[in-house]
Formats: C-alpha cells, sequence, structure tokens
C-alpha cells in the first residue's frame, strides 16, 4: 500500500530529526533477514553506540538533507539500511564487521565519516582501526611515560646522592684540621696593655730603688 504524502512527510521529518546529530554511518542492505536476526543487528548496533534503521531510498536524501551524512543518501538502490552514530565511527565498524562474518545475509554498500564517503574496503580497514579508547589510552601512556621517568631519575639520583653522602662520612672525608686564625685577633694581641706600665717606667723604678739610701 502507497504511502500517503503526509505519511511521507512524517517518516521524513522522524528521520531527519534521528539523523540531525550523526557524524558517520554505514549504508547496507540485508536479504532473507528474519526477525531474530534484525533484533541481534539493532543490538549490535546499539552496543557500539549506534542506530540502526531501515530506509526508503526516495525518502532518506530528504531526510539526510544539510546533515553530516547527506552524501551517503544519495541514489540508493534496492533494499536499504543505516547504521549511523555521533560517536566513534570506528567501534561501529567494528561491530558490524565482526557481526557480518557471522551471517552472510547483511553487506555494506558504502559509508560516511564526517562528511567523506567511504567503500566497502574502506570500511572494512576502518574497522581495524584503533577505538577512541585505545587511542585516548595510548596518548595517556605517551603524556605521562616522560613524567614517569623524570620521577624514576629524580628518585635515584636522591639515592644515589644519598649513598655517595653516606660513604663520605664513613672516610671521614667531612673531618680536617681547625681553619687557622684570621689576622685580626693576632694584630689586637700586639697592642699594648693599658693596665701594664710601659718598658722605660719599670727600669726607672728600679734606678730610684737602688739609690735610695738603705735605712739603719
Amino acid at each position: 500500500m502507497a504511502l500517503t504524502k503526509q505519511q511521507k512527510n512524517k517518516k521524513v521529518a522522524a528521520l531527519a530529526s534521528n539523523l540531525e546529530g550523526a557524524t558517520s554511518a554505514i549504508i547496507g542492505t540485508f536479504t532473507a533477514m528474519t526477525a531474530s536476526k534484525d533484533f541481534e543487528l539493532r543490538k549490535t548496533v546499539r552496543d557500539a553506540g549506534g542506530k540502526y534503521q531501515v530506509l526508503k531510498n526516495k525518502l532518506a536524501p530528504k531526510a539526510g538533507a544539510g546533515t553530516q551524512i547527506e552524501a551517503a543518501l544519495g541514489g540508493l538502490k534496492g533494499v536499504s539500511s543505516i547504521a549511523y552514530t555521533s560517536g566513534d565511527p570506528v567501534a561501529l565498524a567494528k561491530a558490524l564487521s565482526s557481526w557480518v562474518k557471522d551471517n552472510a545475509q547483511f553487506t555494506f554498500k558504502l559509508g560516511i565519516v564526517d562528511g567523506k564517503v567511504i567503500n566497502v574496503a574502506e570500511i572494512n580497514n576502518l574497522a581495524t582501526l584503533p577505538g577512541k579508547e585505545e587511542l585516548f589510552s595510548k596518548l595517556l601512556f605517551l603524556i605521562n611515560a616522560p613524567a614517569t621517568r623524570l620521577a624514576t631519575v629524580m628518585n635515584a639520583t636522591g639515592r644515589n646522592l644519598a649513598v655517595v653522602v653516606d660513604q663520605a662520612v664513613q672516610a671521614n672525608k667531612f673531618t680536617g684540621s681547625a681553619p687557622a686564625a684570621s689576622a685580626a685577633p693576632a694584630a689586637a694581641n700586639t697592642d699594648a696593655d693599658p693596665a701594664q706600665p710601659e718598658s722605660g717606667d719599670s727600669n726607672q723604678a728600679g734606678a730610684a730603688a737602688d739609690e735610695a739610701p738603705a735605712e739603719g
């Protein structure tokens, strides 16, 4: 039964709303898809952070107009479905590629990532790339690795310094003669002490004692 114009408009609006935030998608086709297999496929896509929907080829371009996946929705023929995501395109490609290996009734037509249309071979290549989480983990490792090595070197330097100081103490490297007295105190000792008589006064006193007459 053919859809009325109003029904078509509703379907286009609903699909357009779903596709609005999509940044990547994989277009596929299928034959003899059972209800249970369809459920498995939708769950696989959902677990990868995406959504899945069967397309009407004439309505898809209108629904995708102005979106980042618009270029993948024109000129579709035959049975078509779309798995799309606003998240990690690699995760979606990995999940679908893995599922397709065990379900030959589903095959890829094309894909699109950030506005660039890719063919089936490129979809398979995309599925072999590391996902965002794996890339983030590697990036964090690269960022943290120099800091870890620096901390290790600093700790080792501190330990080595402690060992060197301890060995120096054991060898009495820090024991030596006392420093020589400064010249200033020595010069001060050469000044005459005002409490002591000068040498000339002492000699005159002795001479006066010798000249004094002895008492009888």
